[in-house]
């Protein structure tokens, strides 16, 4: 049965979600909310807090409580992996056109603005594992940001690594100025003549550290998933190992599997 909070929590909710209360409208105070749903204010608060964890209400200290705006959802099926491959050989005006981020959200590049960072370190322990070399190796370490032009947060937070022997016989992947690269990279890998033949990818959740919340904009409560994405080349050598901080209150993992007829 449920609890006078998580009544509350729930009526307060279709509100929101059916459109009575608009993004960016101000809740009543805590006060006049508990005398409107007949509980005490400890009680409105533990509602309110279910909200908040939700990503459905931001709480601003010393002026009260409002409706979230409504961040852009994002989708992102296995499928995309196919796309990415498909994409990868055609001639670099089609893959102008669009990459994955505007794949995931429908939305068109003059409203994103996307950023890329490049650095080498050495792999740890466990990169090490995953590609097979020795600890100490050099990786090229990229981080990449895409935003909305008039967003406070980027869709997620992304860090791919290469093994830097492979990829450094075309000095253009060393060169972070030539992001966003069209085809992204499975197309850096084919000027390479490396052709991914399967993606491996593993999800799991957690909470987010301050420092990930902040740069997410997530509010207390909300974990994030991540995604290790590990792709494989026909010679099942690992070819591109990418770690995906996703914010868990706008995104959806979707994976279809086709299966064999009887």
């Amino acid at each position: 049965m449920a609890k006078t909070y998580e009544r509350i929590a729930d009526a307060l909710r279709q509100e929101i979600r059916t459109g009575r209360m608009k993004p960016g409208q101000r809740l009543p105070a805590e006060t006049a909310l508990a005398k409107e749903h007949h509980t005490s204010v400890p009680t409105m608060r533990d509602a309110l807090a279910e909200l908040l964890a939700e990503g459905l209400i931001d709480k601003r200290h010393g002026v009260g409580n409002f409706v979230r705006e409504r961040r852009q959802r994002v989708e992102r099926s296995n499928a995309r992996h196919q796309w990415e491959k498909d994409r990868a050989r055609l001639r670099e005006t089609e893959r102008l056109q669009t990459g994955t981020t505007e794949h995931d959200t429908g939305l068109t590049a003059p409203g994103l603005e996307f950023r890329a960072h490049y650095r080498e370190v050495r792999a740890d322990e466990d990169l090490a594992a995953v590609f097979s070399v020795p600890v100490g190796t050099r990786l090229l370490r990229r981080s990449y940001r895409t935003f909305l032009r008039d967003g406070d947060a980027p869709f997620h937070l992304a860090t791919s690594y290469l093994v830097h022997a492979v990829v450094a016989s075309n000095p253009d992947l060393l060169d972070e100025t030539k992001e966003p690269w069209p085809g992204g990279t499975q197309n850096q890998l084919l000027t390479l003549g490396i052709e991914v033949d399967r993606v491996v990818e593993r999800v799991t959740a957690r909470p987010p550290t301050w420092e990930e919340a902040e740069e997410l904009g997530l509010q207390k409560g909300v974990s994030v998933i991540r995604l290790r994405k590990i792709s494989i080349d026909t010679r099942g050598r690992t070819v591109e190992v990418s770690d995906l901080l996703i914010p868990g209150d706008r995104t959806e993992l979707v994976f279809t599997t086709p299966l064999a007829r009887w």
